[in-house]
């Protein structure tokens, strides 16, 4: 069954499972509040000028009821809907954020979800232990970004996540989870490489400036400006679209 994203969304946003080297310093990621989902096609707008924005493909489920307590195992089996989700960010605010020690706010804005959910039935054998089991395609103005296997590195499955999402609450019908943006290892274990260079690239712009000050001494690679645009999609082994394409652009705010 495919549905409508938009429509199917009841809650909110949370989860980060996925292996990412921009974390690598020990900086926590926990989110603790609602996060608005813009259609697949709406601008990224700003207030006044960018604040490092930064895109984040994210792999995202959505849930059936799920009650307090429920083990990973359980969780699984009330994942209904598998979608694809920008879980957009604004760099330069989250430093300050973080020193708060109450998560993100204002750093994360809109998210946007793909037009298309489906369910894991749909998926067939892509769809293993609670992870996704496809390369994650990103584009930055139309160049490849980034190709990383979103089942790949992913240090808490789907269920893990849930069951602890519901650890002390339930969770109603229509929950997003997020996956956390989606990150590979290279094949010696160290960082990620980019597509130019032989590697399945990234699905955020931070990473990417993470290995450059590694390897480089600084970042050279510039966040999200006006008028760039992003386009997010996964296909399926036949080379079809799965979910339809996240496709945005950077623009100013207008009220």
């Amino acid at each position: 069954m495919r549905r409508d994203a938009a429509s199917a969304v009841g809650e909110r946003c949370i989860g980060a499972g996925q292996f990412e080297q921009r974390h690598a310093g020990g900086a926590q990621r926990d989110r603790g509040v609602g996060i608005e989902l813009r259609g697949n096609a709406e601008s990224v707008c700003r207030s006044h000028h960018i604040l490092g924005a930064d895109l984040e493909a994210e792999i995202a489920v959505i849930t059936g009821d799920v009650p307090m307590g429920v083990s990973p195992e359980e969780a699984r089996g009330l994942i209904r809907l598998v979608m694809l989700v920008n879980d957009v960010s604004l760099r330069n605010l989250i430093p300050a954020e973080l020193a708060k020690g109450f998560g993100f706010l204002q750093s994360k804005p809109s998210s946007a979800c793909s037009p298309v959910a489906v369910t894991p039935e749909e998926l067939g054998s892509a769809w293993k232990d609670g992870k996704l089991h496809l390369p994650l395609l990103a584009q930055i103005n139309g160049k490849p970004f980034g190709k990383p296997q979103a089942g790949v590195d992913m240090t808490f499955d789907f269920g893990v996540l849930i069951a602890h999402a519901a650890k002390t609450r339930p969770l109603v019908a229509g929950s997003v989870v997020g996956s956390g943006t989606v990150s590979n290892r290279d094949a010696d274990g160290g960082p990620g490489r980019p597509i130019a260079e032989g590697g399945l690239g990234y699905a955020c712009i931070a990473e990417q400036r993470m290995v450059e000050t590694i390897r480089e001494g600084a970042a050279r690679t510039p966040f999200l400006r006006f008028g760039d645009s992003v386009r997010i999609e996964m296909k399926n082994a036949s080379g079809h679209s799965i979910f339809g394409a996240i496709e945005q652009e950077i623009m100013p705010y207008v009220r």
